[in-house]
């Protein structure tokens, strides 16, 4: 539960002075739902539910609902609250330690926070990260064949979790941190973290699904950004040149290669075109942990530390805006969204360095009849991946 410093009564045992938050009635609008101990909320919870019913009845008949009414949106799109059920993973999946966490942390993640320690796969980790690399890009393709004008992005992640089930998988996301659903759906002015509600898209949205997979101990991580009916030229040239920022990163990764040039790529290209890049995210390593070491900024004059090694796997994932590269969060705690409200798009992949470049572990199975791979859904855009 949320916490901060008030002095209210107890709605479980009516104490007084007391600072925990029930954390639905907040996304329901409610925010003087006080409890005393996380104790006294279990032992109450089923009474206190019912007001969660209350609330969604009344806010079914809102069309404006705000479930922060004291924030300042920077964009036109809202939240819709109440979300979905949380997806469940049969027990049989083997899961990373922060599923059934509380509060869904990672130790081995902890364990080693803070260190630049780059590790060099064995070729069995490596052989784990090919298999779980084209596992996580079937998914996309699971997500890609769904994007479609109607579609929730709630619907989307349905799809998505049942997927990843599918493959024997657990997808990574639920529960990291607490994050509630299976994968993130970033659409318009959302930069990156978007979360799969009941929202249906609309005729010339972009989305962004981003999709990480847990396999056999080894994580695989990418995301697309997707065209949704018919959408503006403006929109089609930002998701272009986002994709080619990818594009011209991709052609340095080599051993002996700073893991800070690919920031300097990047921006030049996209800079050059009239964009902004995001600087708040970047890419990571990832093999058995989810996130670690090397941090990749997507932004020039960076200082990331560390020079690319055969064995080494990592995601770059530039996140590139029309207007301001300054982002902000939503009250949920993950949705980024752009400061001005103007759109976003994002593409990753993760790679592994070869002696003599890179290999990309989740590249696209999607093949047009010329060979060329169609990356982007709903459109007339195909780009050639093959490298």
């Amino acid at each position: 539960m949320s916490e901060e410093v008030v002095n209210k009564s107890c709605v479980g045992c009516g104490l007084q002075a007391f600072s925990l938050l029930c954390p639905n009635c907040i996304k329901l609008g409610k925010t003087d739902s006080y409890f005393c101990s996380q104790d006294c909320f279990k032992t109450n919870w089923t009474q206190h539910k019912i007001i969660h019913k209350t609330l969604i009845n009344g806010n079914k008949s809102n069309d404006k609902y705000n479930p922060w009414p004291n924030y300042e949106f920077t964009g036109s799109l809202r939240p819709v609250y109440p979300l979905s059920a949380k997806r469940m993973v049969a027990d049989h999946i083997s899961r990373p330690d922060y599923a059934d966490h509380p509060l869904g942390e990672s130790k081995c993640e902890q364990d080693i926070k803070g260190s630049t320690h780059i590790k060099v796969l064995t070729d069995e980790e490596i052989e784990g990260m090919r298999v779980v690399g084209r596992l996580a890009r079937e998914v996309l393709d699971v997500a890609y064949s769904a994007i479609g004008v109607g579609v929730t992005t709630d619907e989307v992640d349905r799809l998505v979790h049942e997927a990843t089930i599918e493959r024997d998988c657990y997808p990574s996301p639920l529960n990291y941190y607490n994050f509630p659903k299976s994968c993130c759906t970033s659409v318009n002015e959302v930069i990156c973290h978007g979360i799969p509600d009941l929202r249906p898209l609309e005729e010339g949205d972009l989305c962004n699904v981003d999709i990480t997979v847990f396999h056999r101990g080894f994580h695989g991580d990418l995301n697309e950004t997707f065209f949704v009916g018919k959408v503006a030229e403006e929109s089609k040239r930002l998701v272009t040149v986002t994709w080619e920022s990818l594009q011209k990163a991709i052609e340095i990764i080599k051993p002996g290669e700073r893991y800070r040039e690919i920031g300097n790529v990047i921006q030049k290209h996209v800079q050059s075109n009239g964009y902004s890049v995001v600087k708040s995210y970047c890419g990571h390593g990832i093999h058995r942990l989810f996130h670690t070491a090397p941090q990749v900024p997507h932004y020039a004059k960076n200082k990331a530390v560390g020079v690319m090694k055969a064995g080494h796997t990592f995601t770059i994932e530039p996140m590139i805006s029309e207007g301001t590269w300054r982002d902000e969060c939503w009250p949920d705690d993950w949705t980024a969204v752009t400061k001005d409200g103007k759109r976003s798009a994002q593409f990753e992949q993760t790679f592994l360095v070869t002696d003599t470049g890179c290999e990309i572990l989740t590249r696209a199975a999607r093949v047009l009849p010329n060979g060329i791979k169609y990356l982007i859904a709903k459109s007339t855009i195909t780009f050639n991946l093959f490298h």
